[in-house]
C-alpha cells in the first residue's frame, strides 16, 4: 500500500478556500499525480484542503471522501486559569515555535516520547488534536489491513492500493509523527513542507507481517515552482 499526503494550496484563511494562485497550484498537483493509480481521495473537512483535493479526484474519476479528524490542529493554553498561575504557555502556544524552543531547552527530548509531558505541549490544545489524529489514523489504516501494535505496524491482509490524503501543515505533521514514531517537536522543526507539496509513504511488509513505513518522496514541490515563492510555511 502507498499513502500520498498533499498539503493544501496557497490559502485564503479568512474564507477557508484557495487563492487564485492556490487553484493553479492544486491543478498542477493534480497533473503531478495523474499517473498514480489512486484508488481513493480523502480530505480534511476544511475548504482549502477539499478544494485542493477536488482536482486530483476529478482526474481519477473519484469523489472526495472526508476525514473529519484531519482538520487543522488548534493550539493555545487550554487551562482557563493559566494567567492566574503565572506560567501561561509562551508564543501563544504556537506548536512550531514551541517545538524549536523545547528542543533548544531540552535536547535530550529529541528522541523521546516525554515531549508530550512537557508544559509547552501537555497544557496546549494541540496535544488533544495530536491524540485524536493518532488514534483515528490507526483506525483508518486498520480498514486497509494495517494494524498498529506498539510503535510498529503489521499487515492483517494484503493491500496494494494507492490512496491520497489532502490536509494541513499541522494535522499532516501529527500524521508523520505518529506513523514514523518520531517526536512531534522534532517533526515540526526538522521536517517542514510547503503548500501543495507531495509526500509518499510506502506501507509494505518485507519480513513476515511487519510494516516499516518508508518515505519514497518528501516535500516534492517541483510541480508548482512557477506558482510559488518556494518559501516553506510552518503553520496552518
Amino acid at each position: 500500500m502507498r499513502l500520498i499526503f498533499v498539503r493544501h494550496g496557497e490559502p485564503d484563511y479568512v474564507n477557508d478556500c484557495l487563492t487564485e494562485n492556490g487553484i493553479l497550484q492544486a491543478k498542477a498537483t493534480a497533473e503531478r499525480l495523474k499517473k498514480e493509480d489512486i484508488k481513493a481521495v480523502y480530505s480534511s473537512p476544511n475548504g482549502r484542503a477539499r478544494e485542493t483535493a477536488s482536482f486530483t479526484a476529478k482526474d481519477h474519476g473519484l469523489e472526495v471522501q472526508t476525514l473529519d479528524f484531519m482538520h487543522e490542529i488548534d493550539w493555545g493554553d487550554k487551562r482557563e486559569n493559566a494567567e492566574d498561575l503565572g506560567d501561561k504557555i509562551p508564543f501563544d502556544g504556537h506548536p512550531w515555535t514551541l517545538g524549536y524552543q523545547l528542543l533548544y531547552e531540552h535536547p535530550e527530548l529529541a528522541g523521546s516520547d516525554e515531549w508530550a509531558q512537557h508544559h509547552y505541549f501537555k497544557d496546549n490544545k494541540c496535544i488533544d488534536c495530536y491524540e485524536k489524529i493518532a488514534n483515528e489514523i490507526d483506525t483508518f489504516l486498520k480498514g486497509y489491513g494495517i494494524e498498529r501494535k506498539g510503535k510498529l505496524y503489521y499487515a492483517s491482509e494484503d493491500n496494494n492500493d494507492t490512496i491520497a490524503i489532502f490536509a494541513h501543515g499541522g494535522s499532516g505533521a501529527v500524521l508523520f509523527s505518529h506513523i514514523l514514531s518520531l517526536p512531534l517537536p522534532f517533526v515540526l522543526t526538522a521536517l517542514p513542507y510547503g503548500v501543495c507539496s507531495v509526500t509518499i509513504f510506502a506501507l509494505t511488509r518485507e519480513v513476515g507481517d511487519m510494516i516499516l513505513p518508508r518515505i519514497e518522496v518528501f516535500n516534492d514541490m517541483g510541480h508548482i515552482d512557477k506558482f510559488t515563492t518556494g518559501k516553506l510555511m510552518f503553520e496552518k
